[in-house]
């Protein structure tokens, strides 16, 4: 039987979702747990691959197993795992659904403080420094509808099969000293929404025009976009499926 686990984590500490030699994981932690409750070897596979420091609000990742799940896992889960990974609900799907190529979107918020804050050090962009039109980069965000292409805001040197994704909301909005990017597509490459927001900034900025994304997109490489925004101020909030 399949199962889909809804869950969040902060990532400061690691090294993405995904196990990696050497290097601590969330799912590392999760099918740790997993398998110990379960007494049996539990493989998971993520809706993504989320990058080093990364946040996830609303992540979803699914196992297989032939045991009947006791309808107390969760508060077990949570109990056998860290503080900062939180399951949210386990539940039962059809065996062939996917967390990873069953989803239909995925949306991401990334925070930029914009007076040095303590409490948001570690959860938002600190860009105090330098005044923001964000009016600018919303006009840079409509750009983005016009393509399909994002290698420039792709890192380099993956395995990704294409470099095609469609982005079906993107806007900025400013709430007192905080501004938040929300984008939505169908797939998103690593890095690609923290090279987007590194070059949006640098169009609110000044140092670009919002019609200079048009050129950026349309070179096809990386060095073109503007630097990756730090990790710590991007949170995958929202992953979409069609359950039935």
């Amino acid at each position: 039987m399949r199962y889909f686990i809804e869950f969040s984590y902060n990532g400061k500490k690691y090294f993405g979702y995904q196990i990696q030699p050497n290097a601590i994981s969330v799912q590392e932690e999760l099918e740790k747990a997993l398998s110990t409750i379960l007494r049996e070897k539990i493989k998971t596979t993520g809706a993504g691959r989320t990058d080093t420091g990364v946040h996830a609000k609303k992540i979803f990742a699914h196992f297989d197993t032939e045991k009947t799940l006791d309808q107390d896992l969760t508060r077990k889960l949570n109990s056998f795992l860290p503080a900062d990974i939180s399951i949210k609900r386990i539940f039962q799907v059809r065996d062939d659904f996917h967390a990873r190529f069953d989803a239909t979107f995925r949306t991401y918020e990334y925070y930029i403080s914009l007076e040095k804050n303590p409490f948001t050090e570690e959860a938002a962009w600190q860009h105090w420094r330098k005044p923001l039109d964000i009016d600018k980069m919303n006009e840079a965000c409509k750009i983005l509808f016009e393509y399909e292409d994002f290698t420039s805001f792709a890192k380099l040197h993956t395995d990704n099969k294409t470099n095609l994704c469609k982005i079906y909301k993107a806007e900025w909005e400013q709430n007192g000293s905080e501004l938040k990017f929300t984008v939505s597509a169908n797939r998103f490459l690593r890095n690609m929404v923290r090279a987007i927001v590194g070059t949006m900034v640098e169009v609110g900025a000044g140092r670009l025009k919002p019609e200079d994304m048009r050129k950026v997109i349309e070179d096809k490489h990386r060095n073109s976009a503007g630097t990756s925004a730090p990790a710590h101020g991007l949170y995958l909030v929202d992953v979409g499926y069609e359950f039935e």
